[in-house]
């Protein structure tokens, strides 16, 4: 059980700064400059509406790992 926690947790942790690390380094220098005096807006919406599809992605993703985790502790 420990160990499915543990690697649980790792997961968690290793998506959490490889999510950081995508919004620092491909999110954060994303700008536009078509539209007048909208430009921040329009970046920050960009912006605002990856980090969401990521966080979802994200949530996907470890509750795929929490399922295959506490169904191999259920079969032993």
């Amino acid at each position: 059980m420990k160990f499915g926690l543990f690697g649980f947790l790792f997961a968690m942790w290793l998506l959490i700064l490889l999510g950081g690390g995508i919004v620092v380094v491909i999110l954060g220098p994303i700008s536009v400059s078509e539209f007048g005096d909208l430009n921040w807006f329009v970046a920050s919406v960009i912006k605002a509406t990856v980090a969401i599809i990521l966080v979802i992605v994200w949530i996907f993703i470890l509750s795929k790992i929490k399922n295959l985790i506490f169904k191999k502790e259920i079969k032993s």
